[in-house]
């Protein structure tokens, strides 16, 4: 006997959670399936845990150069079992706060099992979780992404930290190497190096971060390499080797040995084993969810949000995705996937970006204007003894449109949104010009990139 639902939720990430929590309070029949913990990525390994770990290696950074601002430290020591029962207790915190607000009297349901989808009966899908059977009008699938597992000989990856479990290390490691070298690899790196840990990064290609423009490649190869990380490009790993006292990395012309290897080179949408062939729905490349403006699939009634569904992954596009079938399914439907989207890498400096780079921006095709501005300019950055880095802004040479800007700096992620607002309404250039900006601040060398960049010849 199967149980009849309008919107079966497989996946409680950041965007079916709070699907979930708006269409029950609408007085809709709903079902959500999670089978591990709600929250996804963001919550367990991803954004709240990586960022308590990045505050603790951050005031150990500024402790040990406290001297420059006059200020003496003796002695710095960082306590790594407690800063991980400081990150794992801000976890459990977050979920417990999402468990105890699911499954009772009054809040949405979830089972906490695996589900899948099992053909169709009429024009009802089948959700399957175990010998238990759903009919439900339409399917929303969250089911969010793993680590990629690179294929190297002799590589064993229940031996290796990943993105997903690094949150249980309760040791620093002694040697850390990094294989892979983006946003993921970048935020480690300096935090354990931080910490204490040796640290290496081995990158295939020839720059870290490659799809930023160059000039942060650099900034960002600097900033880690004055840590102490090590960091190696244009690097071709060939072989692993687990050992007693931790492993072996073979590269094509030298061998490395650390106490852990973190895996860090890319992510996998869970999406194989789903069921979706049952429903006629396909995996485009990569595994991930093709969908249009609306969230829906290529089979009508099924919707894929968050990190399997492509483009940027992030929690703020998941939410921006919730948003979008909130309004299908309980407003107008006006509300349509954003093309504005910024994103931050929490390094130090850390990046915030928004819109296109300088080589997508060149790359369009379109005449544009180039500003930039060092943080040794900065009163704020200088104040602070924070200067690594720079802002950058990319106009439309003739109708001064924002297309792109990069923070790198103190706050980048915080500074940057001030392009985000302005591009998402459409003003030009000359709306922050006309502005007044509070002396000394962030949004003040935000200002200063623009100016030098309505200067800036055309090309």
């Amino acid at each position: 006997m199967a149980d009849f639902v309008e919107t079966a939720i497989i996946g409680g990430g950041q965007a079916g959670v709070p699907l979930a929590r708006a269409l029950f309070s609408a007085g809709r029949s709903i079902m959500l399936f999670e089978r591990r913990h709600l929250g996804g990525s963001c919550v367990n390994f991803g954004c709240t845990p990586s960022k308590a770990l990045i505050a603790s290696a951050r005031l150990a950074a500024d402790a040990r150069r406290a001297a420059e601002l006059g200020v003496r430290i003796a002695g710095v020591e960082v306590d790594f079992p407690a800063v991980m029962a400081r990150v794992r207790r801000i976890v459990s915190e977050a979920k417990t706060a999402l468990d105890h607000s699911f499954g009772g009297q009054g809040q949405p349901p979830v089972i906490a099992a695996h589900a899948r989808l099992d053909g169709k009966e009429g024009s009802r899908f089948r959700v399957r979780t175990g010998d238990r059977v759903f009919l439900a009008e339409r399917v929303v699938l969250d089911t969010g992404t793993r680590s990629a597992i690179p294929e190297l000989d002799g590589l064993d990856p229940s031996r290796c930290t990943t993105a997903d479990n690094w949150v249980d290390l309760d040791e620093l490691p002694v040697h850390l190497i990094l294989l892979g070298g983006n946003y993921v690899a970048m935020e480690m790196a300096q935090a354990f190096r931080r910490l204490g840990a040796a640290v290496t990064i081995v990158q295939r290609s020839p720059r870290l971060v490659e799809r930023e423009d160059p000039d942060v490649s650099d900034a960002m190869r600097d900033a880690l390499e004055a840590d102490g990380v090590m960091v190696v490009t244009d690097a071709d790993a060939q072989a692993v080797e687990h050992t007693g006292a931790g492993v072996v990395l073979r590269l094509a012309d030298r061998v490395l040995e650390g106490s852990h290897l973190f895996l860090a080179t890319g992510r996998q949408p869970n999406t194989d084993s789903l069921g979706l062939e049952t429903v006629g729905l396909e995996p485009g490349k990569g595994g991930y969810i093709e969908v249009d403006a609306a969230l829906s699939t290529h089979t009508a009634g099924v919707y894929a949000i968050g990190d399997i569904r492509g483009g940027p992954a992030f929690t703020h596009t998941a939410y921006a995705d919730f948003r979008v079938l909130e309004s299908a399914f309980l407003g107008d439907g006006s509300v349509r996937r954003p093309t504005v989207i910024p994103y931050a890498m929490f390094t130090e400096p850390e990046l915030g970006r928004v819109g296109m780079s300088e080589h997508e921006a060149r790359e369009s095709g379109r005449r544009i204007k180039v500003g930039r501005r060092e943080m040794t300019e900065s009163g704020k950055a200088r104040e602070l003894g924070k200067t690594a880095g720079f802002a950058k802004v990319i106009l439309d040479a003739s109708s001064g449109e924002i297309l792109g800007a990069t923070m790198l700096s103190l706050d980048g992620g915080e500074a940057v949104q001030l392009f985000t607002e302005l591009m998402v309404a459409g003003a030009t250039a000359q709306t922050m010009l006309n502005a007044v900006h509070i002396h000394p601040t962030l949004g003040e060398a935000a200002k200063n990139a623009l100016v030098s960049a309505m200067e800036a010849e055309a090309s």
